[in-house]
């Protein structure tokens, strides 16, 4: 009975934590499109929930956050076992192996790492019929770093033709992680994406989401643009120690 009442009392600090964070969160999204003339309804908030728990995604479900992101296949598919009673939206965000692109066509709504053709193929192939279509975003290696994923600027093209003419497929922008650097590089990188991005909805009529800017940068990215920020730290505080596997 005194572990029960321990349990529940580091439950309840634990969403008070989580409803504290995303407020600040949400708030520092607000001052940002107000200092841009943009709505904040512009901007979605994509909470990145690896390495945490079932039940503090089910917390921030309870305050009205329905959006996760994912890196680690097997984790998010123990997740989302667990929720499986809430409708939530699932965001595959990490680099993926090829063996697994069965399991992540059939398991997500979102796939933020499309980076190559063979992965482009797979998806489509692999996306049941009885499910819309995979919304997809191109990760970009914008700053074209050798140890990071994402497909080459010069490759966009060719790639987001390759998904529009997939029918499993649903074009939907573009994904960036800019080098780790000053602001002024940050900035850079993040208009960079933000010219491209523009291009692409000249010519993808599905085309609506730039995916860019974290808890260190939300504000620049929001400034250049971004569509969709992925929110870890900020959200969930320190992560835990990180896992190896990668899907």
């Amino acid at each position: 009975m005194m572990q029960d009442t321990a349990n529940q009392l580091n439950d309840i600090a634990s969403g008070a934590d989580l409803n504290v964070r995303l407020c600040d969160v949400y708030h520092r999204i607000n001052q940002a499109c107000l200092q841009n003339q943009r709505g904040p309804e512009s901007v979605k908030l994509l909470a990145v929930s690896k390495t945490r728990s079932a039940h503090e995604l089910r917390t921030l479900h309870a305050l009205g956050l329905n959006s996760f992101g994912e890196n680690y296949l097997a984790e998010a598919r123990d997740k989302q076992e667990q929720l499986n009673d809430l409708t939530l939206e699932w965001h595959f965000i990490g680099p993926m192996q090829s063996n697994k692109t069965a399991a992540i066509a059939q398991a997500f709504d979102w796939v933020q790492s499309v980076d190559r053709e063979k992965i482009i193929r797979r998806l489509a192939e692999q996306r049941p019929v009885e499910l819309p279509p995979l919304n997809v975003l191109i990760q970009v290696n914008i700053d074209e770093e050798p140890q990071k994923s994402g497909c080459r600027p010069d490759e966009i093209v060719d790639l987001a033709d390759s998904i529009a003419h997939q029918p499993r497929l649903r074009l939907r922008g573009l994904m960036a992680i800019p080098a780790v650097g000053c602001g002024i590089q940050t900035a850079d990188a993040f208009e960079r994406m933000r010219h491209v991005f523009d291009r692409l909805t000249q010519h993808y009529a599905n085309v609506d989401t730039l995916s860019m800017g974290m808890s260190d940068d939300l504000e620049a990215a929001i400034g250049y643009g971004s569509t969709m920020i992925r929110i870890g730290t900020a959200l969930f505080g320190p992560r835990p120690a990180p896992k190896t596997d990668v899907a």
